[in-house]
């Protein structure tokens, strides 16, 4: 473990890695997280921290004693593969994961991260004749070059211009405005959310992901669901696909098949759809995508999950956490709070303005509660905990943000009635 202080961190990012990044660690105290159990997560100096961010990478929480010791043993024996023999890991791997991924979605393309999982779908569209990108405003698919252009944010997308070609964004939740460009022909590939993580958790209308499939089936277009986050039980069901009993052409899953170790993406399609890359197995390739070690971490995820019961435990407390944050908000602060949303362990908290939710933010860190910010709406605060939280985890968490709140309202006092007060 570094000995290193915290300065000195601080001093290495600013001159090997990132000037912003060290700033953004000076603002919050300058601490360093150098190991993690569980829920947990422990500084340099000895504090702990219950994590409810990790970007929605932790449903297993960290070092889960079934996913670490498969990926101890697979280092021990064979970490990494020549690609040139067959390896038995990605098999054992491949076949799990499609154990439980929606009917017809058997074919699978390892990758190293998310973003990579979309590249592979826009290659595979593309190999199909399907080069037309259809994708949702607020939707957030990654920062590759392919991937930023289904990423409908001017912030990230203008200092890399010109991206892909021929990609059209429509309102998320809005089968209409996608029918309007399906319409103008054949050749196009739709790639949605079932709930847009990074744009703020943002439910659609009931019924959205079935009305995208039946137009995607009506015009001859490619439909791929990217579960990235929203998969492999975050929002309480294995896949957000599964509650709306709809079945894409291709899946996109990654961040928590991980289990919190290793990093893995993988994208997942028909046998219809996987015909160009089933047929020429060098056409799109990747030295370290399905590593042995990585393959490992993936096979023993999803057993864990499945035998953990933990899907039907991220509903359980996504169903009695999401209420109680909103009461605690409605009683202590209702006008910084717009809206408390969410399903599963991906929720939200929308703040008046981007400044309110930085500050809440830091006061949820000054009581030990990691907690992200969400890359295409900045008013809005992300909480993903692990399905392993305890009830004093629980607890935990409600009282940091009955805590913060109180904070909060001591320091803007000016009130106005906010959609939340109106609901509650």
């Amino acid at each position: 473990m570094s000995t290193a202080t915290s300065a000195e961190i601080i001093s290495l990012y600013k001159r090997h890695l990132s000037r912003g990044r060290a700033r953004l660690a000076e603002m919050a105290g300058g601490a360093m997280e150098v190991s993690s159990q569980g829920t947990r997560i422990y500084t340099a100096d000895g504090i702990e921290y219950l994590n409810c961010g990790g970007y929605g990478v932790f449903l297993l929480g960290h070092r889960h004693p079934r996913v670490t010791e498969a990926v101890i043993e697979q280092i021990r024996r064979h970490p990494l593969s020549t690609r040139i023999l067959l390896e038995p890991t990605a098999a054992e791997a491949a076949r799990e994961l499609a154990s439980v991924t929606p009917a017809n979605l058997d074919r699978v393309h390892f990758v190293n991260s998310g973003a990579e999982a979309t590249e592979a779908a826009i290659k595979l569209a593309r190999a199909l004749g399907k080069p037309n990108l259809v994708s949702t405003t607020g939707g957030y698919h990654g920062k590759t070059m392919g991937a930023l252009t289904l990423t409908a944010k001017p912030l990230y997308q203008q200092p890399f211009q010109p991206l892909l070609p021929g990609v059209q964004h429509v309102p998320y939740g809005d089968p209409d405005a996608l029918a309007a460009v399906l319409r103008k022909g054949e050749n196009h590939c739709v790639v949605v959310e079932p709930v847009q993580g990074e744009g703020g958790v943002v439910i659609p209308p009931p019924g959205y992901l079935r009305e995208v499939a039946r137009l995607c089936r009506e015009n001859g277009a490619l439909f791929v669901l990217d579960e990235i986050q929203t998969g492999l039980g975050r929002l309480g069901a294995w896949w957000g696909a599964d509650r709306e009993e709809v079945q894409p052409d291709i899946l996109l899953a990654g961040k928590n098949l991980s289990g919190g170790v290793v990093p893995v993406a993988a994208m997942i399609a028909t046998t219809d759809a996987y015909v160009p890359f089933n047929r020429d197995p060098f056409l799109h390739t990747s030295t370290f995508a399905a590593s042995p070690v990585a393959m490992a971490a993936a096979t023993a995820t999803v057993q864990a999950i499945r035998e953990e019961g933990l899907v039907e435990r991220a509903k359980t407390l996504g169903d009695s956490i999401l209420p109680a944050i909103r009461t605690v908000l409605t009683e202590l602060c209702p006008h910084l709070v717009t809206d408390v949303r969410g399903i599963g362990l991906l929720m939200g908290i929308e703040l008046r303005d981007e400044e309110i939710a930085a500050e809440l933010t830091l006061e949820l860190l000054e009581r030990h509660v990691l907690v992200n910010h969400s890359l295409n709406a900045h008013r809005v605060i992300r909480l993903t905990p692990p399905a392993i939280l305890s009830d004093a985890d629980t607890t935990w968490l409600l009282d940091a943000v009955a805590e913060a709140a109180t904070a909060l309202a001591a320091r803007h006092t000016t009130h106005r009635t906010t959609s939340l007060e109106r609901t509650a």
